[in-house]
């Protein structure tokens, strides 16, 4: 079975988590009747590897992202659509994906992901323009997949379309170190174990990384706050508020694993703001760390967590979870065991594609 990913960046995965869902198919777990093919931009990659695990790689020579996502997905389904069995779509920017979808040999999937149409970053016409891609992308393709079940009930709600739901998984987060190397990286950060809160994510205003920072802010309570906060005005303006409280540690982007192992292990509490989208890939790494996690309260959050987690919608809501959180986060990490390995993720993924072509 021949298949092509496209709408990502790329693999090797060093961007979000479409890649790292496209990295993990392509990985250890992969079926050994698959032959994929992973569309890439050329941006992103001073290295142009012809092959990477189970995948052969080709080459976009545009963005991925912005503006010039348009081009860069059109060219790549265009480019897969006769020499596949499936297509799986993880972007999200074909204006005429109802159209291709006739003329394709390929059976295409297509993940929904979340509704981007809600991100508070977007202008009115931007959002407008969203909506119909999202909506284009639900009606279309041969098969869809909904990575959380708000997502899959509203598909169903909105346009009557029955999805598959596959979240993402999140064991690639656990790697592993020995006990003084983890207090080598801690001592780099100033932080002591279970003393610090944490908390990872785009620093986007959807993601309330303002109502995380009052809230740690007027407690005085340590908080490592990793996120890309030279992106924009609202990320440097944060940076530029907080980033000389002792309290508060701002911090780049951190992409090493054992890094981010040992300062997710070691914290007390994680933070996780997201109020748009479907199941996070950052949410469902921290649930196999066994700590407490504080998530802000819209339906994802609680079904990605089967409403074992703590909730707030208010500054003053986290403020007193995080004085009385639960003290244990032990049943996080069982769910996350038990519902987010990539091993039973990329298995769902491949019964998807031989279901789609047996009933094509």
């Amino acid at each position: 079975m021949k298949v092509a990913i496209i709408g990502t960046v790329g693999v090797p995965a060093n961007y979000g988590g479409f890649e790292t869902l496209a990295e993990n198919l392509v990985g250890d777990y992969c079926a050994s009747d698959i032959e994929y093919t992973v569309f890439c931009s050329s941006k992103m990659y001073s290295q142009k590897l012809k092959q990477y695990k189970n995948a052969k790689l080709r080459y976009i020579p545009l963005k991925a992202n912005d503006i010039q996502s348009i081009p860069y997905d059109m060219i790549s389904l265009i480019g897969s659509m006769w020499k596949y069995d499936v297509i799986l779509y993880l972007g999200v920017s074909v204006p005429i994906l109802n159209l291709l979808k006739k003329i394709s040999k390929a059976k295409i999937i297509a993940n929904i992901d979340g509704l981007s149409k809600d991100r508070d970053k977007y202008s009115r016409y931007h959002r407008i323009y969203l909506d119909y891609l999202t909506r284009n992308k639900i009606i279309a393709p041969d098969a869809i997949i909904s990575d959380n079940k708000g997502i899959q009930d509203y598909a169903s709600k909105e346009f009557n379309r029955e999805s598959h739901l596959i979240a993402y998984g999140g064991d690639q987060a656990l790697v592993s170190l020995k006990e003084e190397e983890e207090g080598v990286i801690l001592e780099k950060f100033n932080l002591r174990p279970k003393e610090y809160a944490v908390s990872i994510c785009r620093i986007e205003p959807e993601n309330n990384c303002h109502v995380t920072l009052k809230a740690f802010h007027e407690l005085g309570k340590k908080i490592l706050f990793i996120g890309n906060w030279n992106k924009n005005e609202y990320g440097r303006n944060l940076k530029k508020k907080y980033v000389g409280n002792d309290n508060i540690i701002i911090q780049d982007p951190i992409y090493e694993k054992e890094i981010l192992y040992a300062l997710r292990k070691n914290a007390n509490l994680y933070i996780h703001g997201h109020k748009v989208g479907g199941t996070n890939p950052s949410l469902v790494e921290a649930m196999f760390f066994g700590i407490p996690i504080l998530c802000y309260d819209v339906v994802y959050n609680r079904e990605t967590t089967f409403n074992k987690a703590d909730y707030y919608k208010t500054c003053e809501d986290l403020k007193k979870l995080i004085l009385n959180h639960k003290e244990s986060g032990v049943d996080m990490s069982k769910l996350a065991y038990d519902n987010y390995t990539w091993k039973s993720i990329v298995k769902k993924y491949e019964t998807l594609y031989r279901e789609t072509l047996r009933h094509g």
